[in-house]
């Protein structure tokens, strides 16, 4: 890295955005890159720069960094935003604190933000190795991305042309001072081992790899957007979503023709398909595993955990729901005819004057399934509301977070959707109207 001009080019695609972020964690890498985009700024006009650290509270020095970032960015006239994270116990700390990261950096970027990141060659180097030791597929062995979507921004790496040694020695010239993160060095890490210990062996004894290994990763890049582009045929073939508000908000695949596909298309399309869902994407065992258990008896309505995620085959579809699936509703009072957040996050009730419910007199709640509850709908005979929901096509995992409506403890409305024949507005009567969206806000 001799001069700013080819960094300058790297930041063409972010010079419209509203607000460009830069992650700054004060060490070498991060701080060259906050230096060359602030002298470029005395050149070149660049949209409002500001810097974000994440402190996660896992080094008794992690204070000491904020204070250096924050001189820093105070020295170079850039706002500086701090994020303190608290890590889940157990599992992997550098994938801990990694998700805990791209979190913080996904809710900060606005509409048309970018975020710029200092990844080098080095960095994309041992990714790849990383991902190579670990059986990586053809998306794993493009490496990072020079630039992606993140949350309503964009992300961007201006510096993954450039070595460590080069951001080193510019460094050195410039004068700037940075942080030494004990992790580099802890043999505990298995990157640390890979960066100082098998990358030198191998540029020992085999000089051309570096560049032959990001060659490779050039060609995996290509061969995944041919594959990204069958995958999006693919979709498409299996047709539109679910017509019904209260499952076309969630993402979802008709099981029928994905079954159609080969095997190999399958796979293709549910990793692009999870990929899209913004979901970090299984490894080749784990995905042969979710294929097998989707595979199983239709009435058994299997489903798999991923990362962020659970995969649920119901009602002849695929569903991609959160985590810890669709919470179960519970009960709480309610002033008939008012919009409420529902109080176990399973979305609103919205109410609307003039609709078809009567505005009666009464003790209302909103309450959920317990087994065994009936309705009587307009012109029809009582029924169960499993019945309901079978007929309707209604998946098992939603209708325990489906809010039914009481007055006096009678059933007077799945939902805003099903009315008991007894509780419609008479002439005369005021009514009102009941929507549940079941997306919280």
């Amino acid at each position: 890295m001799s001069d700013l001009q080819g960094v300058l080019e790297q930041l063409a695609p972010c010079m419209d955005a509203p607000a460009v972020w830069l992650g700054l964690s004060g060490g070498l890498d991060s701080m060259v890159l906050l230096h060359a985009v602030t002298e470029l700024r005395r050149h070149s006009p660049l949209p409002p720069l500001k810097a974000i650290h994440v402190h996660h509270g896992i080094h008794p020095d992690a204070d000491r960094w904020v204070e250096h970032c924050q001189r820093e960015c105070a020295a170079r006239q850039v706002d500086l935003v701090v994020h303190r994270v608290t890590l889940p116990s157990g599992g992997n700390v550098e994938e801990l604190a990694r998700d805990a990261r791209y979190a913080v950096f996904e809710q900060q970027l606005g509409a048309g933000d970018w975020l710029l990141l200092a990844h080098h060659a080095d960095d994309q180097l041992e990714t790849l190795l990383f991902r190579l030791m670990r059986g990586t597929g053809v998306r794993g062995l493009a490496g990072m991305p020079r630039s992606r979507a993140l949350g309503q921004g964009r992300l961007l790496r201006p510096l993954l042309d450039w070595t460590r040694a080069q951001l080193a020695d510019w460094a050195s010239a410039q004068g700037l001072a940075w942080i030494e993160d004990p992790a580099n060095a802890d043999p505990r890490y298995a990157r640390t081992a890979l960066r100082h210990q098998l990358l030198p062996y191998l540029r020992q004894h085999w000089p051309m790899l570096p560049n032959n290994l990001l060659r490779l990763a050039g060609h995996a890049g290509e061969a995944n957007q041919l594959l990204d582009e069958r995958a999006a045929e693919d979709l498409q073939a299996l047709g539109e979503p679910p017509a019904d508000p209260w499952l076309a908000c969630w993402p979802s695949l008709d099981m029928q023709a994905l079954g159609g596909l080969s095997p190999a298309r399958q796979k293709n399309l549910l990793r692009y398909w999870l990929h899209q869902q913004g979901l970090r994407l299984p490894d080749q065992r784990h995905l042969h595993t979710l294929l097998e258990q989707l595979a199983a008896a239709d009435d058994s309505q299997p489903r798999v955990r991923i990362h962020q995620g659970l995969v649920h085959r119901s009602s002849g579809r695929l569903w991609l729901l959160p985590e810890q699936g669709v919470p179960a509703g519970q009960d709480q009072s309610w002033e008939a005819g008012s919009s409420v957040k529902l109080a176990a996050g399973n979305g609103w009730l919205r109410c609307s004057a003039g609709g078809p419910l009567a505005l009666r007199a009464g003790q209302w709640r909103i309450g959920y399934r317990q087994g065994g509850e009936e309705i009587r709908l307009p012109g029809r005979p009582t029924q169960s509301l499993k019945n309901l929901f079978q007929s309707a096509g209604i998946p098992a995992w939603l209708r325990p977070a489906v809010p039914l409506l009481y007055c006096d403890e009678r059933l007077v409305s799945v939902a805003g959707r099903w009315h008991a024949e007894s509780a419609l507005a008479d002439a005369g009567e005021t009514g009102f109207g009941v929507i549940w969206e079941p997306i919280p806000d």
